[in-house]
């Protein structure tokens, strides 16, 4: 089997309303869709999916530009040797190379009649537990969203804090008030501007009884998170510190942190994740896997990761088709009393609806 061309069409999908955390304000999600075509007929699709700067336009562009031509007459069968030829061709880009990846995969998978996961060694649960992002605003509005989730089956959400400290305590008393038994977790975005102010807004909110704080500084800072990790009693999670299986490990030598959130489209791939995934089981770290969020597609190939990963620790973002109006494909993703049912048929399971991607696409 030969790659015959290779496709990336960038799309924006509106949300139902706007979402607002310290990295901004989302009216929509920006991904790109990926399509690779095969000498016999089999086509694999993928997403590349960012809120950074380069989102669906520039991973499109990125792949059109410089991966395009590099995997034209080449095995798709042979996705480590792809996926090495890509790293040594495109400097980071990684939701560029994680969208290509997906789209390997997929067409591994239906080349073999196999699920994804059974590439990655196979089903170790039967159902995965989900957890839920509440946008920043009114505590009104909070409380809004979260008897809405709640009333969907969601049992974790997640509250975005790190601007007003006031607001967060408001926040949480009144979720805590209201839903004693839910599991409350909060994201500070890299929000916090020191170690110390960080441990002080840390221990204010662990009355709360928080299951995690996820990435209190910035990304970088690995002295700094393990010095918060020391102070306070909550696990603290990383997320823009760890995209990659390298920053994984950093994370570990600098004993920075409890656990990972994992992210396919950050890691570059499908695979990659898995990596990350190891060297936490090898470090005893538990990780979940987070959202960009994702469309249909993205969603799937999180969900495959999901399913094989024996250390998924914690409720996980593997819903990112849920935060949006509409979707490009037919997925047949089922969540069902806040758990993501497993995916159906070969490769990711799912199919590009091509009407859908006409609607959506940002290059016409």
């Amino acid at each position: 089997m030969k790659i015959t061309a290779v496709r990336a069409t960038p799309v924006s999908m509106p949300r139902p309303g706007s979402f607002t955390s310290n990295l901004g304000v989302q009216l929509a999600s920006e991904n790109a869709v990926v399509e690779i075509d095969t000498d016999e007929g089999l086509t694999g699709i993928g997403e590349a999916s960012s809120i950074w700067d380069r989102r669906g336009r520039g991973e499109a562009d990125d792949i059109a530009g410089a991966l395009a031509d590099l995997l034209v007459g080449r095995d798709p069968l042979r996705v480590n040797e792809l996926a090495t030829l890509m790293n040594e061709r495109l400097h980071r880009s990684w939701p560029a190379k994680a969208g290509v990846e997906m789209a390997l995969l997929d067409l591994v998978g239906k080349a073999y009649g196999a699920p994804v996961c059974d590439l990655l060694g196979g089903r170790v649960r039967d159902r995965v537990l989900l957890s839920r992002s509440l946008s920043m605003g009114t505590t009104e509005e909070v409380m809004a969203q979260a008897r809405q989730l709640t009333a969907e089956g969601y049992r974790t959400l997640k509250l975005k804090v790190g601007r007003d400290p006031v607001a967060d305590r408001a926040h949480l008393e009144a979720l805590r008030g209201e839903f004693p038994d839910l599991t409350l977790r909060v994201d500070a975005n890299m929000g916090w501007s020191s170690p110390k102010e960080a441990v002080r807004r840390i221990r204010e909110l662990e009355a709360f009884d928080l299951e995690l704080v996820e990435q209190p500084l910035p990304a970088r800072n690995l002295e700094d998170l393990a010095f918060v990790r020391q102070q306070v009693g909550v696990p603290i999670m990383a997320d823009e510190s760890v995209w990659t299986p390298d920053d994984a490990l950093a994370c570990v030598r600098a004993g920075a942190v409890d656990v990972f959130n994992v992210y396919v489209a950050e890691a570059g791939g499908i695979l990659p994740a898995s990596r990350i995934f190891t060297i936490a089981e090898a470090a005893g770290l538990p990780c979940i896997i987070g959202s960009m969020p994702e469309l249909g597609i993205g969603t799937a190939a999180q969900a495959h990761l999901a399913f094989a990963m024996g250390n998924l620790g914690f409720g996980s973002d593997v819903n990112g088709f849920a935060y949006h109006c509409d979707d490009v494909v037919d997925h047949g993703l089922v969540i069902e009393d806040g758990y993501l049912l497993p995916p159906r048929g070969p490769g990711l399971g799912v199919e590009l609806d091509r009407d859908k991607l006409e609607k959506y696409r940002l290059d016409t």
